[in-house]
């Protein structure tokens, strides 16, 4: 199950059912399942205090992902994704790429490292796999 959360008002998802379905066939091509994942969008402010709390680290980020399952991944995939929409707008507008576009590109990312990727070890492979989703899926 895919769910969606708002610790702020003046956002929410339009085309849910896209973003579900995207998600549930990266999951099935990856031969993963979904298991429960919750999508909590949010502001700077917010995701920078969880980043300092739970990551010790002070600076801005589009998205944080914190798996249920344990490493390497269960074959449900389950967690949760804090996506700060202040960053997903300012990465945007940096380079020059769609609102949608770069809210997607996020929360693949997010799929990825529950899929057991991580930036530093597997930064140019998570890149292609962004990409590659990105224009399986477009919308």
């Amino acid at each position: 199950m895919i769910n969606f959360f708002y610790e702020i008002s003046n956002f929410s998802i339009t085309n849910k059912s896209l973003f579900i379905q995207t998600i549930y066939l990266i999951l099935k091509n990856e031969g993963k399942e979904i298991g429960n994942i919750n999508y909590i969008f949010c502001n700077d402010h917010y995701l920078l205090n969880l980043n300092k709390k739970y990551l010790q680290k002070d600076f801005y980020t589009d998205v944080i992902a914190f798996a249920y399952s344990s490493t390497p991944p269960s074959h449900k995939i389950s967690g949760d994704v804090f996506i700060s929409i202040d960053r997903v707008l300012e990465n945007s507008k940096q380079w020059n790429q769609f609102f949608q576009v770069e809210l997607k590109r996020v929360m693949i990312h997010a799929i990825l490292h529950f899929l057991g990727y991580e930036d530093q070890i597997n930064e140019k492979l998570m890149k292609k796999k962004e990409e590659f989703y990105l224009i399986l899926f477009q919308f």
